[in-house]
């Protein structure tokens, strides 16, 4: 079984950003909470003041696919979507192969193996 991620950005109005980031915190630890939720973080980009940088990992298809049908989800949609949301972008991402980015060295490392 593979893991998911989920890549975003969300845009918002600047003016609003840091208030809706505060006002997430009970969505995000209620999918936190969630079975196969492994990580889940919003975040102010600190080069644009009007983004959001959104981070998930699960578990699984199905992990994702029970937040999808949940409260949790749909919570925060709506919550979102009431601080001046100017536009978004989300990427799912399977995951097949997963390593450490430092080696036993300390060296930084592309290689999977």
């Amino acid at each position: 079984m593979a893991k998911i991620v989920i890549a975003a950005q969300i845009d918002l109005d600047p003016a609003q950003r840091a208030e809706a980031l505060r006002q997430a915190k009970p969505h995000i630890d209620a999918a936190l909470a969630q079975d196969g939720c492994l990580a889940y973080d919003w975040s102010a980009d600190g080069n644009d003041p009007a983004r959001v940088n959104v981070f998930e990992e699960w578990a699984s298809e199905k992990a994702l696919a029970a937040h999808f049908a949940g409260q949790a989800y749909a919570g925060m949609r709506d919550h979102i979507g009431a601080f001046g949301l100017a536009g978004a972008e989300s990427r799912k991402y399977r995951v097949d192969a997963e390593a450490p980015v430092y080696d036993a060295s300390g060296e930084a490392t592309e290689a999977f193996d």
